[in-house]
């Protein structure tokens, strides 16, 4: 891992232009579903999860980032009419209280074009854009930040026997390929995020490399997203249930900043908060202290 200095990039959200890199910035986590594999059912109501958001807000989030889909290994997709139901209020009522950016975690266009309807400004997609072949005219016809997720087939699929023969090499040229598509249907290549989708198709040593080694995506000239928050690999690693997670996660976390992440996605806002700034503080220095040898 080299520590050098993180580059900015200059994004626009709808209303007002966005920044990355001066600060990682962190998004918090809304599921609104009853099966995600950290916090199932403990947002699954408008009221739950809109309560939980502000909360979000309020420990320092700087995205929130509403899902109605599980993504956990091994699960099935959601009706679209139900993925609509369960986020569409949330997003809405949001929207009336906080000016805070909504990012809508979804791979299906009709729900990306609906909840930036309804006001939200980014679109997560953990395809990439492979589930659903007109979410690239959607993103393209708003022009909100689009970020696009390396992942190894599907939820369903990617945890069965993952294998690379370059880790690297095979994640950075899908990327490089899903960023080239967005491109070609329209989208600026400069409101594009990249995320090296930890957890999804990957082993527990595939995750590890990818964190020690995530300034090697620096190749891609785009700002990366890490999302490690509660994941198998770190209760593999610290024989710990998903609820005792968070320092495990701060530390995946702070390495990955240390490494050139421009964000992180997180469950615990509050517990993570502290970590980002002293990582950025650590980070800050070790450039300072490079840059003067």
């Amino acid at each position: 891992m080299n520590v050098g200095p993180r580059p900015v990039f200059h994004l626009r959200l709808r209303s007002r232009p966005w920044v990355l890199g001066h600060r990682t910035l962190i998004m918090g986590i809304v599921n609104v579903t009853p099966d995600s594999f950290s916090d199932g059912g403990t947002c699954a109501t408008r009221d739950a999860a809109v309560a939980h958001g502000l909360q979000l807000v309020r420990d320092g989030a700087d995205i929130l980032d509403i899902g109605g889909e599980s993504t956990r290994p091994f699960s099935d997709p959601v009706p679209l009419e139900e993925e609509l139901r369960r986020v569409l209020p949330v997003i809405e009522e949001l929207r009336r209280h906080t000016t805070v950016p909504i990012s809508i975690d979804t791979t299906k266009a009709e729900v990306a074009y609906q909840a930036l309807k309804t006001g939200a400004d980014i679109i997560n997609d953990v395809s990439a854009l492979r589930f659903d072949p007109e979410m690239r005219a959607v993103a393209a016809e708003f022009g909100v930040p689009l970020i696009l997720m390396h992942m190894l087939g599907t939820p369903k699929t990617m945890q069965q026997s993952p294998h690379y023969d370059a880790l690297f090499s095979e994640i950075i040229r899908f990327l490089e390929e899903r960023v080239a598509a967005a491109v070609a249907a329209g989208v600026d290549r400069n409101q594009i995020i990249v995320d090296p989708g930890i957890g999804f198709g990957k082993t527990v040593t595939h995750n590890l490399r990818l964190i020690r080694d995530l300034d090697t995506l620096a190749v891609l000239e785009r700002p990366i997203l890490l999302g490690a928050s509660r994941k198998s690999f770190i209760g593999t690693v610290l024989n710990a249930p998903v609820e005792d997670r968070e320092l495990g996660t701060a530390v995946v976390h702070s390495l990955g900043i240390m490494a050139g992440a421009h964000m992180v996605r997180v469950h615990d806002v509050a517990f993570h908060r502290n970590a980002v700034l002293m990582a950025d503080a650590l980070r800050d220095a070790l450039w300072t202290e490079d840059a003067k040898a």
